[in-house]
């Protein structure tokens, strides 16, 4: 299955808003709204076209933490995007709350995920990542990396702490990790396009939500339970000749980029494949 995009075990941490907002408590195992948000990354996206307006052009925005000394690795950085967009996309702000009522991020999650879906990456360093902590989102600590996804909204209104940072203008080299943990989803980047680590960052970020629709909601559940974890690799040339063949027999789920930056349209970016002990997907 592929869908549009516009756009080594480790302990890993995840925090919602600094915010006025409290934190809700979320346990998959016993959430009584898990399986309507899975429904939501289920059914799909694209369900209404783009406003006239490009201020109103919907984007989740997404922060990497790169710091000057000693930056992290860039499978990490990726991993750590996966991770917090969908974290954010199960978070519990994005449904409706115990009484019914629409949570919190609700409303702009679902004007964003009704759309065509965009995310645009940004980078930050000292202060600046501190500032971004108190915009709504989902920060993920992970093997030394880390990233924060945001309530996705209007690019014409975007929050200043998080406008201000810089698109482009840093990069980190790629990196040779260890084999994916077994049972761990591996997102396999196609090598060859030679993406900036922000142009991955988005497209790893929909692979993970596309993966995460693929599932059953009791396998996303589990998956949930454990925190998301996943890996990101580069694709040689016959690794990835392997991959469109999974797509191709409905073993593995891919991101089919609109081509809005880097590259051409219809790109297949990133394919996401189940961990080698739970092929369920």
């Amino acid at each position: 299955m592929s869908e549009p995009d516009p756009e080594s075990v480790h302990t890993e941490t995840a925090s919602g808003s600094a915010g006025t907002d409290p934190e809700p408590v979320f346990d998959p195992a016993s959430d009584p709204g898990f399986a309507e948000r899975h429904g939501v990354l289920t059914r799909g996206y694209g369900h209404r076209p783009d406003p006239e307006d490009p201020a109103k052009v919907q984007a989740m925005p997404i922060v990497l933490h790169i710091p000057k000394v000693d930056p992290p690795a860039r499978s990490a950085v990726l991993e750590a995007v996966a991770m917090a967009t969908v974290a954010l996309c199960f978070d519990p702000r994005v449904g409706p709350g115990p009484d019914g009522e629409p949570g919190p991020w609700q409303e702009p999650f679902l004007a964003w995920n009704d759309a065509r879906i965009r995310k645009v990456a940004r980078r930050a360093r000292g202060a600046h990542w501190r500032a971004a902590q108190d915009v709504d989102g989902v920060t993920v600590d992970h093997a030394g990396a880390q990233a924060r996804v945001f309530v996705p909204g209007p690019v014409g209104e975007l929050d200043p702490r998080i406008s201000r940072l810089q698109i482009g203008g840093t990069d980190l080299p790629h990196d040779d990790p260890p084999p994916p943990a077994d049972g761990v989803p591996v997102l396999w980047v196609q090598k060859d396009l030679e993406m900036t680590v922000g142009k991955a960052a988005a497209q790893v970020g929909h692979a993970a939500m596309l993966f995460a629709g693929a599932l059953d909601v009791d396998t996303a559940r589990a998956w949930a339970s454990d925190g998301f974890p996943c890996a990101v690799r580069d694709a040689d040339e016959a690794t990835w000749h392997e991959l469109l063949a999974r797509v191709e027999a409905g073993t593995a789920v891919a991101v089919r980029d609109a081509g809005f930056t880097e590259v051409a349209p219809g790109s297949i970016t990133v394919i996401a494949v189940p961990g080698t002990v739970d092929e369920r997907a």
